[in-house]
């Protein structure tokens, strides 16, 4: 009786010490994000707040078929995504494994063993008679349980800390996802933007053969001096030798899709090789405000976890302090025949409480728990610059969209002079009112224009990419189709 009783009060003990959890409770920080951006909203954009699905599905406001196809195919197929995939698993199984030391630890053994002394141990014998050792058996059975009590909390922070690093990881994840759909689309613009400006640049080496043509025709008739000759024939090789780094940008461009899209080099050539035109941006871009793009990106969610994890860690650092409770218990069967191993008198058991306390280690406890409260700081301090860095993003999102935008106004204006520039002067050098030097230069400064504005096309839907990337925009529509192989 007075052993249960000490075992009743020694239960009661622990329940009451059980509700103590150490180290600090875990507050999400106070980021006091501006109201508005500073940015003006020009360019079509706007701080109403996106609509949740047109954000989820940025890329069809782009109005390519092809482009949202090759985005589903990029989440079920990129080999970065599947190792962020992976690594949500390892964090799960980390949180399992955390978890599992809330339990008792239950172990199985089975032995047996034939030992034989010394013949000199044995008691004398009488003289001349045979020495010869003892031998014996023994067979055993049984069940050993340990279970460590959470006194303290450790365990518990343990578990939170898991917990967080987990739900980090899947933001991390998510972060690949809105990285992988708008270098999707980046690069998919790229293709559309160099297909643009060797469209342009081969129609302008047609244009220039036949004015070399022509120029040498009229050489030849003695009409003209060589001088013009040579200047058509320059400004042709000129633009020929162009054509070769465009073609190569293209088709890195390709190649780099490809990959993105977990296929071999060269397995898009076919499916791209029809030229389409860049995609245009819609009419009007809602951009929310700051607060919104903080919810909303991934990153920024998983500073934000991070520091719950670091925080807990800091409690499982502090339990260390405090001394350790395990509770130990075994059962069995233990006997020197085999044939009685089976029988109820052959039982052995044993309980036993152990107090485990680290009283003395010059210090080093507790200047642990100060090296992580100074790693907590400096997850803190990361949290606060992924945000500075979230806004700075968008900032200049946002400015590059909208400026863009003002040069390829200016540009397409520039190239409708450019053409009605050459125009004139092609009609006056026919006429022989004016030399080709004239000519030459107004077609280079169309040729420039031409190929200016197909490039600010480009980035300019590049740039609105850039501000759907910089929102956080992408993972939510994706998330479903990966959500079960993280599991």
């Amino acid at each position: 009786m007075k052993g249960i009783s000490r075992t009743i009060l020694v239960a009661i003990l622990v329940l009451i010490l059980s509700g103590c959890t150490v180290g600090p409770d875990y507050r999400p920080p106070d980021t006091h994000p501006p109201a508005k951006w500073h940015s003006p909203m020009h360019g079509g954009l706007t701080s109403e707040k996106p609509d949740i699905q047109t954000l989820a599905r940025w890329w069809t406001t782009l109005g390519d078929p092809l482009l949202t196809s090759l985005e589903e195919r990029a989440v079920k197929g990129n080999l970065d995504l599947k190792k962020a995939i992976y690594r949500v698993r390892e964090a799960r199984a980390m949180r399992g494994m955390e978890k599992s030391r809330f339990f008792p630890y239950l172990d199985a053994r089975a032995s047996a063993q034939e030992l034989r002394s010394s013949a000199y141990s044995t008691e004398k014998k009488s003289p001349g008679a045979k020495r010869r050792g003892e031998e014996s058996k023994l067979y055993q059975v049984g069940l050993d349980s340990t279970w460590e009590l959470d006194i303290f909390g450790g365990t518990r922070r343990s578990v939170e800390a898991a917990q967080a690093q987990l739900e980090a990881t899947q933001e991390d994840l998510r972060d690949v996802l809105v990285s992988l759909t708008a270098e999707v689309a980046i690069n998919y613009v790229d293709i559309r933007t160099y297909q643009a400006r060797l469209a342009a640049a081969k129609a302008n080496l047609k244009a220039q053969e036949r004015i070399y043509q022509l120029n040498l025709s009229r050489y030849r008739a003695g009409l003209i001096d060589e001088l013009a000759v040579q200047q058509s024939r320059y400004v042709m090789e000129n633009t020929r030798s162009q054509i070769p780094g465009l073609e190569k940008a293209l088709e890195k461009a390709m190649n780099r899709l490809a990959v993105l899209l977990g296929e071999t080099p060269g397995s898009l050539h076919r499916e791209l090789a029809r030229v389409k035109p860049i995609p245009t941006p819609p009419l009007k871009v809602a951009v929310g405000i700051p607060a919104d793009t903080l919810r909303q990106r991934p990153d920024v969610r998983r500073a934000e976890r991070e520091l719950a994890a670091a925080t807990a860690n800091i409690g499982v650092a502090k339990a260390e302090l405090y001394p350790k409770l395990d509770l130990s218990g075994t059962i069995g069967l233990e006997s020197v025949s085999s044939g009685h191993l089976w029988e109820w008198v052959s039982r052995t058991s044993g309980f036993g409480l152990h107090i485990f306390w680290q009283i003395f280690h010059a210090g080093a406890l507790r200047e642990q728990v100060k090296a992580q409260e100074a790693r907590e700081k400096q997850v803190l301090m990361s949290y606060r610059q992924t945000v500075l860095k979230a806004l700075e993003e968008v900032e200049d999102a946002l400015v590059a969209y909208a400026k863009e935008q003002q040069r390829l106004e200016s540009l397409k204006e520039a190239t409708q002079a450019a053409r009605a520039a050459y125009s004139i002067a092609w009609d006056r050098y026919r006429a022989g009112l004016v030399d080709f030097t004239d000519v030459m230069d107004a077609e280079r400064a169309l040729q420039s224009y031409q190929d200016q504005l197909a490039e600010s096309e480009g980035a300019v839907a590049s740039s609105l990419i850039r501000i759907y990337k910089a929102l956080g925009g992408g993972w939510s529509h994706m998330e479903p189709l990966i959500e079960e192989k993280t599991k």
